[in-house]
């Protein structure tokens, strides 16, 4: 093998041709909510959601014109949990 010989130049080379490629991979995520979740004060615990399944929390400080959670088609083959939910004040 033959030694280049302008090195920094080859590595510089390198990384631009490996970079894009690195990047490239799309990174796959879950999320995975525990014990004693809560957002807004409501409780979400034992849930879970990645790239099919997805979830959407509103949080209003008045009350919501449609309160509650629904699962709703992404239009990508997934769902979507979208919930309207009135923020609980503990003291």
């Amino acid at each position: 093998m033959t030694r280049p010989a302008n090195l920094p130049t080859y590595l510089l080379a390198l990384a631009a041709l490996v970079l894009p490629l690195a990047v490239a991979i799309p990174a796959a995520a879950e999320v995975r909510f525990g014990n004693n979740v809560r957002i807004g004060g409501h409780d979400a615990s034992n849930q879970r959601f990645d790239r099919r399944s997805r979830g959407v929390y509103h949080i209003y400080e008045g009350r919501p014109r449609n309160p509650g959670c629904s699962w709703r088609s992404d239009g990508r083959g997934g769902r979507v949990k979208v919930c309207h939910l009135q923020r609980i004040r503990r003291h």
